[in-house]
């Protein structure tokens, strides 16, 4: 409908009759009435289901859809769900709205007679629990000369048991795939399956691969080459000690994952999030520093230094191994590596427990090669014996922790700008000052006073550092930043209203989830160089939109999770005409770029 004047009135009709369990006004009957049906009469827990809210209007009357076309005056139909605890919804894609009468003689966007909104239900619980699933619907209804507003809710109760049991009253609802009405053939392939693409234990292969590939990842290839060579140092050395490091190092990788993993899974987290810190983030550039600087033999922390940092330093130490693996899984997390993003998708739409599996999984891949060393004798035998090599392959690997303290720098300057930005360089400047001091002053043939005075000197310029260096960023509401040029290309700041109007327009769409923190983002910004598919792009009338998640920005976490994405990088197209993104694979190239491009009319 196109009458503003209508619309007000609705509006104000909604504030006499709040209560209302069904559309109704001033006692008139119900113009819409709702009703939960699912796909099953017992559900099995941990195991997703299909739920469909049906509407049902009454002759010329009509609601609107989830989001309004710009030119349809209304409101938004939206559903609030209320389920038991550790249960969870992903709503699907809805039907097309088609043309309906407006008050203005005109037509208008909606949906009328009979229409079912679907989602998909993860249940949780044991076998033998009963739960009741609540939708509440809120809505506007029209007809050509008047406009309500629709309240409503329905309720379902079901079972869980060891199996699931379809309920056959509701198999034809869902042999039609409610939501994709009205699509074409092909249009039914660019969108998701209602069910998973695979298997738990193919995603649990995915996880277990993709925490393997994170070896490769610049900031976690140093602290395994560090381990191994802690390995080679023990070659000679008794075999179950050398496997008892690599359980260490296994348990602190696993210890970490599972505490990321339940922050991801109980607190709605993405992976990654610490990186989304300025702080975390500096705190981690000072500490890689001074490990660098300690590798590249600027100091030695002496085998009977007291103190935590002796401990976790101590190469020979099961508290260092343990250490290790914590710090390889905390600097693992800044990307989705091939095979890790679906694992990742799909492991926070399962129940804790499995969720735990699978970040589990992922844990397992990543700590393989150093425990696969341990476990196998023979492997450690065949290491080279340790020599005078060691201490120039020491050193060689602190300009590998150089490179990830300049990267993590990097990060700071998409937190961190201006003043403040150069008061952080300078801080991590005083950082390795102190350890300067400490290198140069505290050693064993120095006076027992003149040591003294170093480590002093050394903490004070160390805590001085971080105190000067602290990051100092102002917290405010995310928003678009504007275009820029990259590349040849030309990129806008991505918001869910551009998108909405874009797509409105008849636009194709192209957004890059992206992150400053996330190295596979930056390799994949290589494919936009090529000159021939920026033409390709330039041709098509692609719009380029660029969601930038190196701060915490909810609505950009929100958007991933209606993709079933849970970590960058993610790069979809939305075609004219189509309700579902083509979603590319995490490592792009210019041929599956070029491919997902060739859908376009």
């Amino acid at each position: 409908m196109k009458h503003p004047a209508l619309l007000l009135l609705s509006l104000a009709l909604s504030c006499v009759a709040p209560a209302a369990a069904q559309l109704s006004f001033s006692g008139a009957a119900p113009k819409v009435k709702a009703e939960l049906v699912a796909e099953v009469k017992q559900a099995v827990p941990g195991q997703p289901f299909r739920v469909a809210v049906r509407l049902d209007h009454e002759p010329g009357w009509h609601t609107y859809g989830k989001v309004l076309p710009p030119e349809v005056v209304g409101k938004p139909t939206s559903l609030k769900w209320i389920l038991p605890e550790g249960w969870t919804v992903e709503e699907l894609p809805w039907p097309p709205t088609h043309q309906v009468p407006s008050t203005d003689g005109k037509t208008s966007e909606g949906y009328d007679g009979t229409v079912y909104l679907p989602a998909r239900i993860s249940p949780a619980g044991k076998a033998g629990d009963t739960a009741e699933l609540i939708v509440k619907v809120d809505a506007l209804a029209c007809d050509p000369q008047n406009c309500m507003p629709a309240k409503t809710e329905a309720r379902l109760t079901l079972t869980l048991g060891a199996t699931a049991e379809p309920d056959p009253a509701a198999a034809e609802v869902f042999a039609a795939a409610p939501g994709e009405a009205g699509k074409t053939e092909e249009d039914a392939q660019a969108a998701p399956s209602d069910q998973p693409a695979h298997s738990f234990g193919v995603y649990l292969l995915f996880a277990f691969i993709g925490g393997l590939i994170l070896n490769v990842m610049p900031c976690v290839f140093p602290v395994l080459g560090i381990k191994i060579m802690s390995v080679v140092q023990q070659a000679g050395e008794d075999r179950r000690r050398v496997l008892l490091h690599g359980l260490a190092y296994t348990f602190g990788i696993l210890l970490c994952f599972w505490a990321l993993g339940g922050l991801v899974v109980s607190l709605g987290k993405a992976w990654g999030f610490q990186l989304q810190s300025p702080d975390f983030v500096f705190g981690l550039a000072a500490f890689f520093l001074v490990f660098a600087l300690n590798m590249a033999g600027l100091f030695e922390i002496g085998a009977s230094a007291v103190g935590v940092g002796a401990d976790l330093q101590a190469k020979q130490g099961l508290s260092g191994s343990f250490f290790s693996g914590l710090l390889a899984t905390v600097v693992a997390t800044p990307c989705s590596a091939p095979f890790l993003g679906p694992a990742l998708g799909f492991a926070v739409t399962l129940p804790a427990l499995q969720a735990l599996l699978m970040f589990s999984s992922i844990g397992l891949g990543l700590a393989s090669p150093f425990l696969l060393l341990s476990l196998v004798p023979g492997l450690v035998a065949k290491l080279p014996r340790p020599g005078a090599w060691m201490e120039s392959f020491k050193q060689g690997m602190s300009f590998l922790l150089f490179g990830t303290v300049a990267f993590l720098l990097w990060v700071l300057t998409g937190m961190v700008e201006g003043q403040p930005l150069l008061f952080t360089l300078l801080g991590l400047v005083v950082v390795a000052l102190g350890c300067w001091i400490y290198g140069r002053w505290s050693l064993p043939h120095k006076p027992a006073r003149t040591r003294r005075i170093a480590v002093v000197l050394a903490l004070v310029a160390v805590a001085g550092g971080l105190a000067l260096g602290w990051p100092q960023v102002e917290k405010g509401a995310p928003g678009p930043a504007g275009s820029h040029t990259e590349n040849g290309l030309t990129w806008e700041a991505w918001s869910p209203e551009k998108v909405a109007e874009l797509r409105a327009a008849g636009q194709a769409v192209y957004i890059d989830f992206t992150a400053k923190w996330c190295l596979t983002c930056q390799v994949n910004k290589r494919v936009y160089k090529d000159a021939g598919l920026q033409k390709f792009i330039e041709a098509k009338k692609v719009v380029l939109l660029r969601a930038d998640w190196t701060n915490e920005d909810p609505r950009i976490t929100e958007a991933l999770s209606a993709l079933g994405k849970a970590a960058v990088p993610v790069n979809v197209l939305y075609l004219p005409g189509q309700n579902e993104p083509v979603i590319l694979p995490e490592l792009l190239s210019v041929d599956n770029v070029s491919a997902a491009l060739a859908k376009l009319p």
